[in-house]
């Protein structure tokens, strides 16, 4: 059993909500990359199911990747994205993204935690595998609260990607060719529900401080450090979150400060 699969749909179902209002444009560039909503729709629906036949039909999962491989490497990841789910648009693809979903978070919430499942990189376990998903859900959903002037009222649900931020750490470094501090800063962040989570050994020279929330967006590379009301001490500290970044390809660098922002906000 893998209780975030439920949570991955509790996200899902949150940002079908918002997918469902009248006044998105669907085909209306947003502030992550000019992508628009009908596109980062198709890339968690991709992924989605992607994640879903590693755990349920490898030999399928391994003939999806045959496929999508001479494709992304000629045209990028979107080329092979267009040409899975190209002919979906707005409200088809909202329904087709939210059914696979649920059978993707049903599948899931079985599932043995400890599996491990081939991927596009290193096999990982089933639990990470669907933390990602709910990683990815929230990261992208929020270029399209933005869009829509909206700020999100998180759960607690996001702890899962607090830790995954604070386990990535060292990837950080990693995919940029760099070495790993030695020193690794407290982080202590106030969830939604005002609970408080704590990671790593306390220390008074290296931490992070603040809501969750902000360390979430920051981790996943949706706002920049200088825009959240974290309290970085220390060097490390501040390198890290300079540049912070949990999900897995190649090292992406954050949005300048203030792009990433609500529609109508001022810079």
């Amino acid at each position: 059993m893998i209780p975030v699969a439920h949570d991955f749909l509790a996200e899902s179902y949150a940002l079908s909500s918002v997918l469902n209002r009248p006044d998105l444009d669907w085909d209306r560039e947003l502030l992550f990359k000019g992508w628009t909503a009908n596109q980062i729709v198709r890339h968690l629906h991709l992924w989605n199911q992607a994640a879903l036949l590693s755990l349920t039909d490898e030999a399928g999962f391994q003939t999806m990747l045959t496929e999508a491989m001479p494709v992304m490497m000629s045209g990028g990841l979107r080329a092979y994205e267009d040409q899975r789910y190209g002919e979906l648009e707005g409200e088809a693809l909202r329904k087709a993204w939210l059914t696979g979903a649920e059978e993707t978070a049903d599948a899931f919430a079985k599932a043995d935690p400890d599996r491990r499942l081939p991927w596009v990189g290193p096999p990982m376990s089933a639990s990470s595998s669907i933390g990602a998903r709910l990683m990815e859900t929230w990261a992208h959903g929020q270029a399209i609260y933005d869009d829509l002037g909206i700020e999100r009222r998180d759960e607690d649900r996001i702890e899962e990607i607090a830790t995954l931020g604070v386990r990535t750490f060292g990837w950080t470094y990693a995919v940029r060719g760099q070495d790993k501090p030695s020193t690794k800063p407290y982080v202590e962040l106030t969830a939604p529900s005002g609970a408080v989570w704590r990671f790593n050994e306390e220390r008074d020279d290296e931490r992070i401080e603040g809501p969750a929330t902000a360390f979430c967006q920051v981790v996943t590379q949706t706002r920049n450090i200088a825009d959240v009301p974290l309290r970085v001490t220390g060097e490390v500290a501040k390198d890290w979150m300079s540049k912070a970044q949990c999900f897995a390809g190649a090292a992406e660098t954050p949005p300048p400060p203030g792009m990433r922002r609500p529609r109508g906000e001022s810079e």
